[in-house]
């Protein structure tokens, strides 16, 4: 079922691993709708109820709109594709190879996952012609009915990431730029925002302009991924900012240790950071914060680990 947050916007719980944690959108205007990311190829039939809901059909989909290549977000694009005959795929220029040939990505997702679950949980990923593709340059804008949505060049949680700012509503389609949202720390009325460090781009320093540049369009709310909309964003972003910082902290602690080990104390360092802040900011057990962050913990040790080596790597 979608769930409407405004100005002819809506919320797509794409279902992935367990309820409200991973999101897409879709946006009306005039007959014309946007998807702005697209779940899994399992989220298609969320997708297609929500078209429905709305009394439109797959062929009133214009845009198909990715923030990023990494799965929870494009892992559907290629199925969606197929059945919205009509619809552009909008993607971030070092991304677009992936959408087009997408069996790099399918072997190093199966290379993390294992055959079984990347099977359970994404299935195979298909091709999107390339003549259906449109990679999108840092402000480029697209007419959608009378409003205009404007793509933004995002690096930082991943180097081919876009953010897509809706100039009607104000509402900024953040993928995972704006860091992860879940709504089980949200319950005392502050907020909780970390950031999701996966592999295997994360750039702190690109991360932080990309912010910037973000939060330079006033917009009223942030769309994230992770999950739902967010106001008054810019009370909230120096929060991101504070946990980006402390995972650099992490990282940075083991630079001069033996690496042998590192990996185990990555990942130690990581689930301290996110469980004390998760229960802070919930009042829940240890243990149910830690299971609600349990990915995000091993996703975000493995990003920092590989943040190291790249480290290592340039000063080599």
């Amino acid at each position: 079922m979608a769930e409407a947050i405004g100005d002819s916007s809506y919320l797509i719980d794409t279902g992935l691993y367990r309820p409200r944690l991973a999101a897409c959108y879709l946006v009306e205007d005039h007959g014309e709708l946007a998807i702005i990311d697209t779940g899994t190829q399992h989220s298609l039939p969320q997708v297609l109820d929500a078209i429905a809901m709305l009394g439109a059909t797959p062929d009133q989909v214009r845009y198909v709109i990715p923030t990023h290549v990494h799965l929870d977000h494009a892992g559907g694009a290629g199925r969606l594709m197929q059945a919205c005959q009509q619809a552009t795929l909008v993607v971030h220029p070092k991304g677009q190879a992936h959408m087009v040939d997408p069996s790099k990505l399918q072997a190093g997702a199966t290379a993390v996952y294992g055959e079984e679950a990347f099977q359970r949980d994404f299935g195979d990923l298909l091709p999107v012609p390339q003549g259906r593709t449109l990679a999108a340059k840092d402000l480029q804008s697209f007419d959608l009915g009378a409003r205009t949505l404007q793509f933004l060049d995002t690096p930082g949680h991943a180097n081919h990431h876009g953010c897509v700012f809706d100039h009607r509503s104000g509402f900024l389609y953040t993928g995972d730029t704006f860091g992860l949202g879940y709504s089980e720390f949200r319950a005392k009325g502050d907020t909780l925002l970390v950031a999701t460090t996966t592999p295997v781009a994360f750039d702190p320093d690109a991360w932080f302009n990309s912010l910037d540049h973000m939060l330079a369009f006033n917009p009223r709310a942030c769309c994230l991924t992770h999950f739902g909309r967010i106001d008054q964003p810019e009370r909230h972003v120096g929060m991101l900012r504070e946990s980006i910082q402390a995972h650099v902290a992490i990282a940075l602690a083991e630079e001069n240790r033996e690496p042998e080990g590192r990996e185990a104390r990555l990942h130690a360092a990581v689930d301290r950071l996110l469980v004390a802040e998760g229960c802070r900011h919930s009042g829940l057990a240890e243990d149910q914060v830690r299971q609600i962050f349990a990915n995000d913990i091993e996703l975000n040790a493995q990003g920092l680990n590989v943040w190291l080596a790249r480290r290592a790597k340039r000063r080599a």
